[in-house]
């Protein structure tokens, strides 16, 4: 962990904060190697349901600091895996979507390039209303390389994805939710992330990281059908499972075990 990202951790959520305001929360090498060693650290923390992703200060993320990485790549193998799938740079963004739990990103201010493909590797993206996006990298005569094009697909219209990546304009929350880019839009996204964190930390944990391993599936359909059916076997009759009916019974908070 560097001073770039911040973990804190109550109820069975954790918060995870860019933390490097001053710069709108750009991505230099220190953020890079903050954002994998959280994901690292989350990976492993136990009793952790549920994770809210947000910037510090003005905007979630604003990119590639293009001074702090100007020569960055050079002499880097950006083939080689670091993070089974992917490489470094890949993770920051990739890793949200791998950990077993949920990921809700809260996203205000902008949301540009690199920071763009951190936010959707989140399970849910809940912005702010005047909040900006954009698909920038082609404005720097490079092409997304986080992870985006294996994010966005699936969520994102092929050809808006295509003339978003080839002019990298900005657009807005309303446009990035009817694209795909944003799950919903809240007038404070943070509050509503954590609501939603909330809620899904008070159900069975077993199901919420069966379901997820279910959503990240990528397969034809008899191996979802099938894997449907393994993860039900697992949860069926056991302890989180009676106590999510008991509970539901007895009209009472559920007591799961982690």
């Amino acid at each position: 962990m560097t001073e770039r990202v911040t973990i804190t951790f109550e109820d069975h959520v954790a918060q995870v904060r860019l933390a490097r305001p001053d710069k709108l929360n750009a991505l230099d090498p220190a953020m890079f190697a903050g954002l994998i060693d959280a994901i690292a650290q989350l990976a492993e923390m136990p009793g952790l349901r549920a994770v809210v992703l947000s910037g510090e200060g003005r905007g979630f993320c604003a990119g590639l600091d293009m001074a702090s990485m100007a020569g960055g790549g050079s002499g880097i193998d950006l083939a080689a895996r670091s993070h089974g799938l992917a490489n470094d740079f890949q993770q920051v963004a990739w890793g949200w979507r791998t950990l077993p739990v949920p990921v809700i990103a809260a996203v205000h201010g902008v949301a540009f390039g690199g920071g763009l493909q951190i936010a959707s590797g989140a399970d849910v993206r809940i912005a702010a209303p005047d909040a900006r996006l954009s698909v920038m990298e082609l404005k720097w005569g490079i092409v997304p390389d986080m992870a985006g094009f294996a994010l966005w697909r699936g969520t994102v219209r092929d050809d808006v994805l295509r003339e978003l990546a080839y002019t990298a304009r900005e657009f807005g929350a309303a446009e990035a939710q009817a694209f795909g880019f944003v799950t919903r839009i809240a007038a404070d996204p943070q509050a509503e992330a954590m609501a939603l964190a909330q809620v899904i930390a008070g159900r069975n944990p077993d199901a919420i990281r069966a379901a997820k391993r279910l959503a990240n599936l990528e397969a034809g359909a008899a191996e979802i059908l099938l894997a449907e059916s393994k993860e039900q076997a697992r949860l069926l009759r056991s302890s989180n499972q009676i106590e999510a009916v008991m509970a539901n019974m007895q009209k009472r908070a559920p007591d799961f075990a982690d």
